[in-house]
């Protein structure tokens, strides 16, 4: 499977010591652009996911070409998202994780098939990779400060038959 990552999913999932999930989850290796690597890794360095990521041989690297379809994201995207959506594009990914409205309404409309951080944890569950989904989401809520609506936590818990 072909998959590409932006940073939100990187660093929640870091922060909570799930990283892992991707390549588990979704094969050997997980894309992501230079934008987001600079984020994750070289802004962030003193962030969750900074250590995680740099540290992960799975996950690569890969540069995007400047294009028109780069600079308009750009217009309303930060450049991670923006290099994350053409990557994926680009490559013609099977899945892209992504978790910010703006960011997730541009791929729909470019038809990229989308997974943000709590669908990757409703698949962990599915498969039995983690036991509690509901502890999870709320490490992901506490420790992570990924903002979750009670309404989509309630969603998340009943998607895998855990109200």
């Amino acid at each position: 499977m072909i998959a590409v990552a932006d940073s939100s999913v990187l660093i929640g999932l870091s922060a909570i010591g799930h990283l892992h999930l991707l390549k588990t989850l979704f094969g050997r290796e997980i894309l992501i652009p230079f934008a987001v690597w600079r984020e994750v890794v070289e802004q962030g360095e003193k962030r969750p996911g900074a250590r995680q990521v740099s540290s992960a041989d799975w996950i690569i690297v890969q540069n995007v070409d400047s294009s028109d379809l780069l600079r308009l994201l750009k217009i309303d995207l930060d450049a991670g998202e923006a290099e994350a959506i053409v990557l994926a594009k680009e490559i013609n990914a099977d899945v892209i994780f992504l978790d910010e409205r703006d960011a997730r309404k541009k791929a729909k409309f470019l038809d990229l098939k989308i997974l943000g951080t709590i669908g990757i944890l409703i698949k962990a569950k599915q498969s039995g990779e983690i036991q509690s989904l509901e502890k999870v989401l709320n490490d992901l809520r506490f420790q992570a400060h990924f903002r979750i609506s009670d309404l989509l936590f309630r969603r998340a818990l009943a998607a895998v038959e855990e109200n």
